[in-house]
This record gives C-alpha cells, sequence and structure tokens, in this order.
C-alpha cells in the first residue's frame, strides 16, 4: 500500500454508554489534527449501516475504533489485524438497523458482496459502559488513552501508506502489539 491508497478510519460507539464513545471521541481529536489526503476519518457512532456502504466505497484499509474487552485494565489499548474471512464465517444473527456491532456490520458487508483487503481495530479496555447518574462521556481512564490511540493509528497510517500490499490480503488475525514492534 502506498500513499495513493485509500484509507478508512472509523470510530464506531454511542455516546450514551459511558466508554462506548471512546471511537467517537477518538474520531473527534483526530479530525483535529493533520491527516494525509488518502485517509478518510469518520465518526460513524452507532450508524452500521452506513459503516458497511463506507467500506465498500473501495477503501485499500480500514482501521475500526472501539471499546474492546479483552479482561485487561480499563485504558488499556489494542492493536490488532483483523481477518474478514474468518469473521464472515462466523454464526450470524439477524442484523439490527438500530444497533450493529462492528462483527455484524463486517458480515453484513461480506454478504453484500463487498470485499475488505486489510482491516485493522485500535480497541481501548472500557471501564463504564453505562452511566448511573446519567452522565455523557468516558471515564478518566479511557479519556487518558485517547491521544496514545491517536498516535497507534497515525503509526499504522504511516506504516501502511509505506508498504505494499500482499497480494490475496492477511491469512489470519492476529494482535499487533505496540511494545513488541516498535514500527507501529
Amino acid at each position: 500500500m502506498n500513499a495513493n491508497h485509500r484509507i478508512l478510519v472509523a470510530g464506531i460507539g454511542n455516546i450514551f454508554f459511558g466508554d462506548d464513545a471512546f471511537g467517537v471521541e477518538v474520531m473527534a481529536a483526530l479530525n483535529r489534527t493533520d491527516l494525509p489526503e488518502n485517509v478518510d476519518a469518520i465518526d460513524f457512532g452507532i450508524r452500521g449501516y452506513d459503516l458497511a456502504y463506507a467500506i465498500m466505497d473501495g477503501y485499500d484499509a480500514t482501521i475500526l475504533v472501539d471499546i474492546t474487552s479483552k479482561g485487561e485494565p480499563p485504558g488499556t489499548l489494542y492493536l490488532m489485524e483483523l481477518n474478514p474471512e474468518e469473521i464472515a464465517k462466523q454464526e450470524q444473527k439477524m442484523p439490527d438497523a438500530h444497533g450493529l456491532d462492528p462483527v455484524q456490520v463486517l458480515r453484513l458487508v461480506h454478504s453484500f458482496g463487498g470485499q475488505i483487503t486489510r482491516l485493522y481495530l485500535v480497541g481501548c479496555e472500557p471501564a463504564v459502559l453505562e452511566s448511573k447518574d446519567g452522565e455523557i462521556g468516558l471515564s478518566e481512564v479511557v479519556r487518558a488513552a485517547v491521544p496514545e490511540a491517536i498516535e497507534m493509528i497515525k503509526r499504522l497510517i504511516g506504516k501502511l501508506s509505506a508498504e505494499s500490499t500482499p497480494p490475496g490480503g492477511i491469512a489470519s488475525s492476529r494482535s499487533l502489539v505496540p511494545e513488541a514492534d516498535n514500527d507501529l
């Protein structure tokens, strides 16, 4: 992939569910920075169908930004390269137009015949998914992870822009741990 290839950075989340707004907040902050012309950074919120159609719009790589629960301390960031074919093969449930999760969105893209060449997830371990007092917004620990997530995304964009896409895409899902791979 090079600087001429298109990259979609897609923020996902619901501002009414605490840390679920992580992707939304990252997009707001990312869009205040300088991004290459070949990168579209879009806040999709809970608009899963819009995200599915955007993914099918000829992007060479898609970076999803969302909360990700893996059992680590809140605020822990993850960078994972995903295999869209493996996701599409998982058991499918009926899509809900009012709230497609990222896996359902990817299945929808596959069912429409869309192709996803390279797929990444920048995720953050949540602390709070519902606010007991009705407050909207991120917990302090997740809010503190937003600048690091932006740097992680920018490093990934730089890496993707500097390399060529392997034929046939990727072989399997794998975690890309920034501490283990200083190139990201």
